[in-house]
């Protein structure tokens, strides 16, 4: 194997799991999606529009939920997971959503209302990387005022219309693409599918 080859593979940077979480409200017949804007300061997508989310954390593995994942969810994050990191990814989308937003899914949080949307992987060239699953909750589910920690700025609902119109960063825009095809779908098949849809690099998604 070439030096330069031995070099590239040694500054590789482990992806952390992580959880992001699309809060849905429709409004004037139109999907609307939480979102706000990361702070210049922050290492990762500064400037960019996103949703509530981030990493998982030790105590997420352990705690309590008011109820389990649904079965569909919970097989479409076992794919590449296990049960204890599977709840831990649904415990941080809630905990992340809580810290940013102000808003809540109860204390514990109930799980057996999010949907799975897809996944996507930072490139292995990246010096923060996370591997990041990408969950939804319909607004009727949450409760509380708009508000959080400051780390997201200007929270609103945006018009999936008006999000798709402006400059977002490649995993963002490809999510809200997934959810448009998702909402398409018939209510009944929206939690039967067999595949589940993961985005690396700029290829587009990749169904696992």
């Amino acid at each position: 194997m070439p030096d330069d080859a031995l070099i590239i593979e040694s500054r590789t940077v482990r992806a952390k799991h992580a959880a992001s979480l699309l809060v849905l409200r429709c409004q004037n017949d139109e999907p609307h999606i939480l979102m706000g804007m990361r702070g210049a300061k922050h290492r990762f997508m500064p400037n960019r529009l996103v949703f509530p989310g981030g990493r998982v954390d030790r105590p997420d593995l352990t705690a309590p939920s008011a109820t389990s994942l649904s079965e569909a969810t919970e097989r479409s994050l076992r794919k590449k997971t296990n049960p204890k990191l599977a709840h831990a990814l649904a415990i941080a989308a809630a905990r992340e959503l809580q810290e940013e937003t102000g808003l809540s899914l109860g204390h514990p949080p109930r799980l057996d209302v999010l949907h799975y949307l897809a996944r996507a992987v930072t490139p292995p060239g990246s010096p923060i990387r996370f591997n990041a699953r990408f969950l939804l909750v319909e607004a009727r589910h949450v409760s509380g005022e708009l508000g959080g920690d400051g780390e997201l700025e200007g929270l609103r609902f945006y018009g999936l219309t008006e999000a798709l119109a402006l400059g977002l960063a490649l995993p963002t825009r490809r999510v809200l693409e997934r959810l448009q095809w998702w909402l398409a779908l018939p209510e009944a098949e929206r939690d039967i599918q067999t595949r589940t849809p993961v985005l690396l690099r700029d290829r587009g998604w990749v169904m696992e």
